[in-house]
């Protein structure tokens, strides 16, 4: 039986698009890129200073602040560091 959108909230309605795995990777891809741009913002570095102090060309850098793709790792460990942060693969909350 298909429900209709209208009236639904964005919760629902991705929970009837998308599978749960799509859904946490999603999750985490927003999450990972938000503190990206925390990390930048509260150092007070520009895309561009980033740049530099990276070697990930800044239109690259502007792409992956605004979800228009997905970075490679070690693009996203180069952005990192500079910014005085990395990754760390830890237990899921749900284990």
């Amino acid at each position: 039986m298909s429900r209709s959108a209208l009236g639904s909230n964005w919760d629902d309605v991705r929970k009837e698009i998308f599978t749960s795995e799509e859904i946490a990777e999603s999750d985490l891809r927003v999450a990972i890129i938000g503190e990206l741009i925390k990390a930048r913002q509260d150092k007070g570095i520009s895309q561009k200073r980033l740049e530099e102090l990276s070697g990930v060309k800044q239109p690259v850098i502007a792409r992956m602040e605004k979800g228009y793709t997905s970075p490679q790792l070690d693009t996203l460990l180069k952005v990192l560091a500079p910014l005085g942060k990395t990754l760390a693969i830890v237990p899921l909350n749900n284990e």
